[in-house]
């Protein structure tokens, strides 16, 4: 096992600002101008891990029993802030992932669900304030996130399957990762029928691990 944040130690100090820019700089982000960009810190057979700076995303919470049903309701409201109902009246352009906040639970039992809509560029450093008291401003720190790429749709069993994929090939490498909870991201329309592109996300603790050629 080799850890590899010192390989890119030096290209972090320079990019740990908010990195959201132009989505031609990623392959799989193709339908909106600007994506959350990242450093690609190694790459295995069975996960990635990335390095994200610091950004701002507005978010709201939902309690639910599955995901199916907290993200209509939340992505009503995140929606309406984009769309104008904030402080400052104006229109905010979509970007992408969108992400939720997946807490990790047995199926019948309720949980906290966390939609985020990613803030566009110019609108990092003073995003405008919401209306509504369900929708906040959330600013994720920096850190670094172990990857788990899959397409089709993103659904509470397919979301739930990859997670556990994910995070047994974590464990297999003895990885330490935050537990209890896990990201889905997704980068494309609900109308998108093919070559969709989906993520599940841990957030990693301490330096990040991949093995060794």
């Amino acid at each position: 096992m080799i850890c590899l944040t010192g390989l890119v130690g030096f290209l972090l100090i320079l990019t740990a600002e908010a990195r959201v820019g132009n989505s031609s700089q990623l392959e799989f982000c193709t339908e909106t101008e600007e994506c959350l960009l990242f450093d690609l810190v190694c790459e295995t057979d069975k996960y990635e891990v990335r390095h994200y700076g610091s950004v701002k995303w507005i978010s709201t919470d939902m309690t639910s029993y599955a995901m199916e049903f907290a993200a209509p309701r939340a992505f009503s409201q995140l929606f309406k802030y984009i769309s104008g109902e904030n402080k400052a009246g104006k229109k905010i352009k979509m970007t992408s992932p969108v992400i939720v906040k997946i807490p990790e639970k047995k199926f019948w039992e309720r949980g906290a669900f966390t939609m985020s809509f990613l803030l566009p560029s110019e609108h990092q450093m003073n995003p405008p304030k919401p209306n509504n008291d369900d929708v906040y401003i959330n600013e994720m720190p920096e850190m670094y996130v172990y990857v788990l790429t899959y397409g089709g749709w993103m659904t509470s069993m397919a979301d739930s399957s990859k997670a556990d994929e994910l995070s047994s090939a974590l464990n297999s490498v003895n990885a330490k990762y935050t537990k209890g909870s896990h990201h889905a991201a997704g980068y494309n329309s609900p109308m998108t029928l093919f070559k969709r592109h989906n993520e599940v996300w841990y957030v990693a603790e301490g330096d990040p691990v991949c093995p060794s050629n």
